[in-house]
């Protein structure tokens, strides 16, 4: 966690100025501690008498080899959506076989790595996929899913039962011949074991309610498909969803209530439809990494303008795109005048050649001047996994810090880096 020490900011025992004189800005800082700290509040949260409970970790929120070595270490299973997310969990030294492996439109060469790797469970999207996977030769007996729109949509405070009908994700759970016709399609590849479903309803959150819309819905589309089919089917994930805080707005509910609320309504169905569930599955991702995450930058020259006061940093959109993607709200402070009063509304922007490159709208803060190490807090998810080199700004390295000790887990482009993979003149 972080503390503060004679006005400045210490992340899991290391001042931020130090970390950003050693490393370079922008930085990416993550406190193990922290990660540690949410691992084990779901695996203690989530445990049951009467099913078999399985987290997965979603990595698209944050993924290179240390952080999958560190859900190893946990026991935490690994879901990936690319076969470049299944290659990092490999070279990481992952178990395959709790590798859960998304996505829409998987390539042939992916369902054939996985394949190959000795992937644990493939959750199918749609019938052509479907297809594909029961057409190639599997060596060993593999678990597959299908992904069902639940037709409940959840995002902020917000859910609604009959919505986003149209997603690109899944077979929508009205569909019942198609999904029958899935089931008999995976269940014609003798190695392929056709288990269960997956849904997911969004992100962010907040009403525990949301995840009862879901599994009340689930339940009457197993119950539905347990009668047109004449069988069981054992396994039900869940997704994920559950959210983190990034501004006093914001109210996650407490790993400690979701999962055992998540298992009651779980039972709950389970005896009301008699479905034979055995397994749950949770796919929490931003809510295990986006708090123990910090980004650092380094202020450059500040601007006023007749309605705004700018401050310039040496980051912005290619560190980290969810401002500019879709209003995502950041709150940050100076690292080394943490106890200063915040005299100032600032506007911070980055340094890419767009208007929109805004990390903060408003940041109250104390006066900035250059070379002042500024911190945004709550960067763990979908800053890094999202980092681009627009501009040709090189991403930013990551660092891991615990008990006032930090460590270099990916290191940051070089200008080398930038054109190793140019190829050769034009024509």
């Amino acid at each position: 966690m972080e503390e503060i020490k004679n006005n400045a900011l210490y992340i899991g025992g290391v001042r931020a100025q130090d970390l950003a004189d050693q490393y370079g800005t922008p930085l990416y800082v993550y406190d193990q501690g922290v990660l540690e700290n949410k691992l084990e509040q779901f695996i203690r949260s989530f445990r049951s008498d009467r099913f078999k409970t399985t987290i997965v970790y979603a990595s698209k929120a944050f993924l290179c080899t240390a952080m999958a070595r560190l859900a190893d270490r946990y026991g935490i299973d690994l879901d990936v959506v690319s076969g470049e997310e299944l290659y990092v969990a490999r070279q990481a030294g992952f178990p395959m076989e709790r590798i859960v492996f998304h996505g829409n439109n998987k390539t042939l060469d992916e369902l054939k790595a996985a394949l190959e790797y000795g992937v644990g469970t493939i959750i199918v999207d749609n019938a052509q996929e479907a297809r594909r996977l029961a057409s190639l030769p599997v060596s060993k007996p593999t678990t597959v899913l299908l992904r069902v729109n639940p037709g409940v949509e959840a995002h902020t405070h917000e859910y609604i039962v009959t919505a986003h009908v149209d997603s690109k994700f899944g077979v929508l759970k009205d569909e019942t011949d198609a999904i029958a016709a899935i089931i008999d399609c995976v269940e014609a590849n003798p190695n392929l074991r056709f288990q269960g479903f997956h849904a997911h309803i969004g992100s962010q959150i907040f009403d525990r309610n949301a995840f009862k819309a879901e599994i009340e819905t689930m339940g009457r589309f197993l119950a539905g498909m347990k009668q047109k089919t004449g069988r069981v089917f054992p396994i039900l994930d869940l997704g994920g969803g559950f959210a983190a805080t990034y501004t006093s707005e914001d109210a996650p509910i407490p790993v400690k209530e979701v999962g055992p609320f998540i298992l009651e309504q779980c039972a709950a169905i389970d005896d009301e439809y008699d479905l034979g569930l055995e397994r749950i599955l949770i796919e929490p991702g931003r809510s295990i990494v986006a708090e123990a995450g910090y980004t650092l930058y380094r202020a450059g020259y500040t601007k006023t303008t007749p309605h705004k006061r700018y401050v310039f940093v040496d980051g912005g959109m290619s560190d980290n795109i969810r401002p500019a993607l879709y209003q995502a709200k950041y709150r940050a402070e100076a690292a080394e005048k943490m106890n200063e009063e915040k005299t100032e509304t600032y506007c911070i922007a980055g340094k890419c050649c767009e208007s929109g490159d805004i990390v903060i709208e408003n940041a109250a803060l104390p006066p900035i001047e250059t070379d002042d190490i500024l911190v945004v807090y709550t960067t763990g998810a979908y800053g890094y996994s999202m980092a681009s080199n627009y501009n040709l700004l090189r991403i930013p390295a990551v660092v891991f810090v615990k008990d006032g000790r930090s460590s270099l887990v990916v290191r940051r482009q070089t200008l080398e880096d930038l054109v190793a993979r140019d190829a050769g003149d034009a024509l």
